[in-house]
């Protein structure tokens, strides 16, 4: 009998243990419903958060283009720079216009015009986008800034090099007279230089005098525009209007004549050897 009440004993702890097992077990059911709720309640507020970021970022963009700027003070602002740069560049037909007997007597200078001044725009560009980025990114600063100014200084006299070599390669492939070749060669020569060392430099000025210097991407071209046709128009001048340019030419066709005499020569010893045998 004892024995069986022990058995029944024990038989009513295990009933005991294994209901607490059971409210155990239900209560973490019940702390797993109520973290999933703070867990859908936490979505939802990620995504409300998500949802408003999204809202702002398209209010931004439709009141303003640059962030809290207001659309009509960006366009005031663009606007005036490019207004400005138009009257500007207006100088350069004023240059032309001064220069009109020389333009007229060789023609051949005002068809490679604008491959000049398009060529020192392109350089004098890709200076001024090489700062503007490093300004932004911050690579590029006072401490930096003297390096930075002496690899461009290098890489204009490397690209005034290479573009003068394609100028006068195109010249002679169109069969330019001699003066005039090397009047477009010089004039290229010295329109890329003076374009990357006004590229590198112009950003950084503007920024030091408070102004942005995105803007240095759209005043250079106006600026190796005025230039570019100036020395375009200053080195034809130099060469073809004074003795530089005729001695060039009688130097190239003496030059070519001594070679017609040569093959003439060399010709004629053929025939008489021909005719003594």
């Amino acid at each position: 009998c004892m024995k069986g009440g022990g058995d029944g004993g024990g038989s009513g702890s295990g009933s005991k243990t294994s209901k607490a097992k059971l409210s155990d077990e239900e209560a973490d059911d019940d702390s797993h419903i109520d973290n999933g709720g703070g867990s859908n309640e936490h979505d939802s507020f990620v995504d409300g958060g998500m949802s408003s970021d999204r809202a702002s970022a398209t209010r931004d963009l439709g009141n303003g283009v640059d962030g809290d700027t207001p659309f009509r003070d960006v366009v005031k602002d663009r606007a005036s720079w490019l207004v400005g740069l138009l009257v500007l560049q207006s100088c350069s037909s004023f240059i032309l216009a001064r220069n009109e007997a020389l333009l007229e007597s060789h023609l051949v200078i005002v068809q490679f015009l604008t491959m000049l001044v398009g060529a020192g725009g392109n350089a004098g560009n890709q200076a001024s986008v090489r700062v503007i980025r490093g300004l932004a990114v911050g690579t590029l600063n006072d401490r930096t800034v003297k390096a930075f100014l002496w690899t461009e200084a290098k890489m204009g006299l490397a690209l005034s090099a290479i573009l003068g070599l394609a100028g006068l390669i195109r010249a002679s492939v169109f069969m330019v007279p001699v003066a005039e070749t090397v009047a477009i060669t010089t004039s290229l020569y010295m329109i890329v230089i003076s374009s990357v060392c006004i590229g590198a430099v112009l950003p950084l000025a503007m920024n030091r005098c408070g102004l942005d210097p995105a803007h240095s991407s759209t005043t250079i071209q106006v600026l190796m525009d005025i230039l570019g046709v100036s020395t375009t128009v200053w080195v034809s001048g130099a060469i073809l209007n004074t003795s530089i340019g005729p001695a060039l030419t009688a130097l190239f066709h003496h030059g070519a004549a001594v070679g017609e005499d040569d093959v003439a020569g060399a010709a004629t010893d053929d025939l008489l050897l021909d005719g003594a045998e």
